[in-house]
């Protein structure tokens, strides 16, 4: 039986995937017309996209009483993008140079959603308005990222079949429809391996979920960094943890209250802010991205493992 939920959890994160790539790739047309610098589509508008999977598995999550699903794979999505998914770019380009004000900006608002996080979970309950508080973090600083971030050369529109914007924008609704039912499917999957298998939920939203849902960000940023736009794969990756440190967390439970297992999260969640505060701090002073960083990145993705389950 055990089989079954597998495959129904593989098959609907995977229709969730497949289904946010013409959402991105819209989502960017419409942001390309307006001429927005390629740093601030990744960070704002692609890292959006590609995080559509967490954000319809927070609702799902907290529409089915499970806090702990969308907890786990939002914090353990955030911190797999900042370390797992950015130390694997330089094996796509060898060097991948970075920005002081933006590393920084995008690192310090990431770090604020996570310590809000840390607080709201530590009563083993999310409600309304600590969703609320979360998702106006996430608006208020893109605002402040936008304004405050350099401007620069716009990114060169993708290559889409219909250019209309009232018929992108159906398109876009479209998909993200899509990924809203299957990312249901995946949760309910989810509740039903842990259930059958006797594993707490938080782990496998933490380990294995999270993995799943940034798959979308690896994809886009491979293809950005191979199609020569660096700028936007590094706005996506992390854009995409800040997104998920307060917007996906957060949506959940404004839709729907839930109970959390407060010492996992607590424990999750302080570890993604040392591992992030950790990247950030590496981008910072090195001022690229290299195959030296790489592996540490990634070495902190894997200490990961023993310090969250140890500390279950």
């Amino acid at each position: 039986m055990i089989a079954l939920w597998i495959l129904l959890f593989v098959v609907s994160l995977t229709v969730a995937i497949v289904a946010s790539q013409p959402a991105i790739s819209y989502a960017r047309a419409l942001a390309a017309s307006l001429g927005a610098p390629p740093f601030v589509v990744g960070a704002v508008l692609v890292s959006i996209g590609t995080d559509l999977p967490e954000i319809a598995n927070s609702i799902a999550a907290h529409l089915l009483g499970e806090g702990d699903i969308n907890v786990g794979d939002s914090v353990g999505s955030a911190l797999t993008q900042s370390t797992f998914v950015l130390g694997l770019l330089p094996v796509v380009v060898a060097v991948i140079l970075t920005q002081r004000r933006q590393v920084g900006l995008v690192g310090a608002f990431t770090l604020v959603g996570l310590a809000l996080t840390a607080w709201f979970v530590s009563d083993g309950f999310l409600d309304r308005r600590e969703g609320a508080v979360l998702v106006l973090t996430w608006l208020v600083l893109t605002l402040l990222l936008v304004r405050l971030l350099p401007g620069g050369a716009p990114e060169q529109p993708p290559l889409v079949r219909y250019r209309g914007w009232p018929t992108q924008v159906v398109i876009i609704m479209g998909t993200l429809a899509v990924v809203g039912v299957s990312a249901l499917l995946a949760v309910f999957s989810i509740h039903q391996i842990a259930e059958t298998a006797g594993v707490p939920q938080f782990l496998i939203a933490f380990f294995g979920a999270s993995f799943g849902t940034s798959a979308p960000e690896l994809v886009v940023d491979t293809v950005a960094l191979l199609r020569g736009a660096p700028a936007i794969a590094l706005g996506d990756v992390l854009g995409s943890s800040f997104v998920d440190a307060t917007l996906s967390i957060g949506i959940g439970p404004l839709v729907a209250p839930a109970a959390v297992t407060a010492s996992s999260s607590i424990i999750a969640t302080l570890y993604a802010m040392a591992a992030i505060g950790v990247v950030t701090l590496l981008l910072l002073v090195r001022r690229r991205h290299d195959r030296i960083s790489g592996p540490i990145l990634i070495g902190l993705y894997i200490a990961a493992y023993p310090i969250v389950i140890g500390g279950y």
